[in-house]
C-alpha cells in the first residue's frame, strides 16, 4: 500500500527532481516507510518521464523498494496496492522461465507485464494502481484495479500527462490550473459525490475503475478491462445444490488470501454482520488472536461497541476500543477535506480516520467489511427498487405530482423513510432515481436551489449501462458497483485509512467472489424481507445468533441533532454569512428555508446541509477560481 505519482511531458517544459520531490512530499502519510523517484526520457529526448513513489511496506519490506526496475532495465514500476494471487502468478511465470530476486508482489507485477503486456491486469486478484514505463516500447501504462479500490487521478493536455494517487500530487506542478468545475458542483449537490471521471477540479479526472491507460507516440488511450458481472450476467442454468456452502467456500478463500502479510495486521469490527463475518473467517486461518478495532461514541445512543465486543469475545480477539465524543469530531473535518482533496461526503469518514490512527499504533493493515451491501443487496433501497415500476404503473405521474407529493411533503421528518420512498417512486428515470436513493436531492430539487448559469451535465451513461433485460435489482446493484462504490465509499475508504497510514483490504470485493454471486438467482441476495440472505445463511455456521438477527444500523454520526442545536448557528453563518465562498451558488430564500425547516424540526435536511457545509469548507481550503 503506497502512493504513486508522475508524468510524461514534452522536454522543453518538463519538470524535474524538484517537482518529483514535491509530489512525494504532498502525500507522506501514504508511504511513511520510504520514498523515491525515477527520471528518464524518450530516446529522442522529446519527452521526459517521471515516476514517484511513497511506500507503506506490507509484503517483503526489504525487497519491495520502489520504483522497481526489471533486471534488464527495460521496465520501471511505481505501484500502490496488493495482488493477492501473486504467489500463483509467480509460479506460472517461473514455469516459463522467469526468475525472481525478491519475494514481493511488485516484482511479480513487473514480470507479468513482461510476459502478457498491459492485459496482465485482468489476471490480478487484488487492489492496485500503478504506473509502468516500458523503455523499449517507449510506452507508459497507468492502471487501476477492477472495482476502483485504489485511486488514480489524471491531468492531460497537448504537452503532458500528469497522474497521481491524490489530486494534490498533480496540483504541485506549477503549470496546472486550480479551477472549480461548476458542473461537478451540480453533480455533487445531487449525488453527494462527483461521479467519475470528473472531479471538482476542472481538467483533473479519475481513471475509471477496471481500466488502464497507455501513452505512446504522444497519445493517451484508455481501455476498460473489467465490468462488474451484474451488468450482463444472468443466473446460471446450473445452480449449485448448496449455494450457501459454495458461497461460504468462495468468501472464505477471499478472506484467507487477504491475510497474506509480512507485518502485523487486524480487522475493523463494527459489530454488524459484514465485519463480523470477516473476523469470524479470519479466526479460522490464524493460530494467533486476531487484532480487532472498534470505534464508538460516549453517547450510548450512537455506539455499537457492545455488539463488536461480543464478536471479539466469541473469537477470542485482541480487541481495542476507541471511544470518542460526538462533538469532538468536527475539529478534524478541515484536515480530512485536505487529505481527501474533496468534501467529506459522509460524517462517518471522521471516525474511520480516527480508528485508522488508533489501529496504526499496533498494525499496518486491516481487513474490513466494505462492499458487502453493494454485492449482496444490503440496503433498504434494494428491497424497494423492484417495486418502483409497479407503483408507477398504478399511480400516473400527474397524480403523484399533484396529490402524493404535497401529502408526503407535509409529513414531519420522523417519517423520513416514507418520504424518501415516495419521492423516489415518483422519479421515473433511473438516472434520476438511482442517485436519489442515497443522494441529497433530486435533479429538480437541486435546480430549485442553485443559482448558477451552468447547465448540469448528462448523467454518466456508464453507470446505467446494465443490459436492459437485467432485473431491477441487478441494474441498481450495477449502479452501486460502478458509481456509489468507487466514487464515494471506496474513495473515502482509501483516503481515510491512508490518512492514518494504514492499509485496508476488502474481501467482499473479490472479483472471483463477485462472479460467483452474480451467477446465482436473485433470491439468494433478497428473499422475502431479508437482505443479504446468502451471507446471513452462511454465517449461521460462523456467528452468534444475536449478531445475525440484528437489524442493519450503520455507523451513525448525529449531524441531524447537531444542525438543530449546537451547530445550527455555525452552519447558517458558514453558508450565508459575509465570509461564505459558496453562498452565491444558491437562491438565498431556498437555502434559508432549508436551514429553517431543519432547525425547527419541520423537515430533515441533514444530508443536504452536511453536503453544503463540506462544499464551503472545501472551497475555503482550496480557493478555486
Amino acid at each position: 500500500m503506497c502512493g504513486i505519482a508522475g508524468w510524461i511531458q514534452q522536454s522543453r517544459t518538463s519538470p524535474g527532481e524538484t517537482i518529483a520531490k514535491a509530489m512525494s512530499d504532498a502525500m507522506p502519510y501514504r508511504g511513511p516507510d520510504g520514498d523515491g523517484w525515477y527520471l528518464t526520457a524518450t530516446h529522442d529526448n522529446a519527452w521526459t518521464v517521471g515516476l514517484v513513489h511513497r511506500r507503506l511496506a506490507i509484503i517483503d519490506p526489504v525487497g519491495g523498494v520502489q520504483p522497481m526496475h526489471s533486471d534488464d532495465g527495460r521496465l520501471t514500476l511505481s505501484y500502490n496496492g496488493e495482488i493477492y494471487n501473486f504467489r500463483e502468478l509467480r509460479a506460472e511465470l517461473e514455469a516459463v522461465g522467469y526468475g525472481f530476486r525478491t519475494n514481493s508482489d511488485t516484482e511479480v507485477l513487473l514480470q507479468a507485464y513482461a510476459e502478457w503486456g498491459p492485459g496482465c491486469v485482468s489476471r490480478f486478484r487484488g487492489m492496485f494502481a500503478f504506473a509502468l514505463w516500458d523503455r523499449a516500447a517507449e510506452r507508459l501504462v497507468v492502471a487501476r484495479d477492477a472495482f476502483g479500490k485504489k485511486p488514480v487521478y489524471v491531468y492531460e493536455d497537448d504537452r503532458r500527462v500528469i497522474f497521481g494517487s491524490e489530486i494534490k500530487t498533480i496540483l504541485v506542478h506549477p503549470d496546472i490550473p486550480r479551477e472549480l468545475d461548476r458542473q461537478s458542483v451540480l453533480d455533487y449537490l445531487t449525488y453527494r459525490y462527483v461521479p467519475g471521471p470528473h472531479t471538482l477540479f476542472r481538467g483533473i479526472r479519475k481513471l475509471p475503475p477496471g481500466s488502464y491507460a497507455v501513452w505512446q507516440n504522444g497519445e493517451l488511450t484508455e481501455t476498460r478491462y473489467y465490468q462488474p458481472p451484474d451488468a450482463t450476467e444472468k443466473p446460471s442454468e446450473h445452480q449449485p445444490d448448496d449455494p450457501v456452502g459454495a458461497f461460504l467456500d468462495e468468501f472464505d478463500e477471499a478472506v484467507r488470501m487477504r491475510m497474506v502479510s509480512d507485518v502485523p495486521f487486524g480487522a475493523f469490527l463494527s459489530g454488524g454482520i459484514d465485519s463480523s463475518a470477516v473476523v469470524g473467517l479470519m479466526s479460522r486461518h490464524s493460530d494467533q488472536a486476531i487484532n480487532t478495532f472498534s470505534v464508538g461514541f460516549k453517547e450510548a445512543a450512537y455506539s455499537e461497541l457492545d455488539h463488536a465486543r461480543l464478536v471479539a469475545e466469541t473469537f477470542k480477539c485482541n480487541h481495542t476500543e476507541l471511544v470518542v465524543s460526538a462533538d469532538e469530531l468536527m475539529g478534524h473535518l478541515p484536515t480530512l477535506i485536505e487529505r481527501r482533496d474533496a468534501p467529506v461526503a459522509e460524517p462517518s469518514d471522521i471516525p474511520i480516520y480516527l480508528l485508522s490512527c488508533e489501529a496504526r499504533k499496533t498494525v499496518k493493515m486491516v481487513l474490513t467489511g466494505e462492499g458487502s451491501d453493494e454485492l449482496l443487496a444490503g440496503y433498504p433501497k434494494h428491497r424497494f427498487e423492484p417495486m418502483a415500476s409497479k407503483y408507477q404503473s398504478l399511480v400516473p405521474g400527474a397524480v403523484h405530482r399533484g396529490l402524493v407529493e404535497p401529502l408526503i411533503r407535509a409529513l414531519p421528518y420522523r417519517f423520513r423513510r416514507v418520504k424518501t420512498l415516495a419521492a423516489n417512486f415518483g422519479l421515473r428515470d433511473e438516472a434520476d432515481r438511482f442517485p436519489r436513493w442515497f443522494g441529497a436531492q433530486s435533479a429538480a430539487e437541486r435546480d430549485a436551489l442553485v443559482a448558477v448559469a451552468e447547465r448540469p451535465r448528462e448523467a454518466p451513461a456508464y453507470a446505467f449501462a446494465a443490459a436492459p433485460d437485467q432485473s431491477p435489482l441487478r441494474k441498481l446493484l450495477y449502479f452501486d458497483q460502478v458509481s456509489w462504490l468507487p466514487d464515494n465509499l471506496l474513495e473515502r475508504g482509501d483516503r481515510m485509512t491512508m490518512a492514518g497510514s494504514i492499509e485496508a483490504r476488502m474481501p467482499f470485493l473479490d472479483t472471483k467472489l463477485a462472479a460467483f454471486i452474480a451467477s446465482l438467482d436473485d433470491r439468494n441476495r433478497l428473499r422475502g424481507g431479508t437482505s443479504k440472505w446468502l451471507l446471513r445463511q452462511a454465517m449461521t455456521r460462523v456467528l452468534p445468533e444475536s449478531i445475525l438477527n440484528r437489524p442493519k444500523v450503520g455507523f451513525r454520526v448525529p449531524v441531524n441533532e447537531w444542525f438543530q442545536t449546537s451547530m445550527r448557528g455555525w452552519a447558517a453563518d458558514l453558508l450565508t454569512g459575509p465570509d461564505s465562498l459558496t453562498r452565491d451558488l444558491y437562491h438565498r430564500p431556498v437555502l434559508a428555508r432549508i436551514l429553517e425547516e431543519h432547525g425547527t424540526g419541520a423537515q430533515n435536511h441533514e444530508k443536504l446541509i452536511w453536503t453544503l457545509v463540506n462544499l464551503e469548507l472545501f472551497q475555503r481550503a482550496y480557493r478555486l477560481s
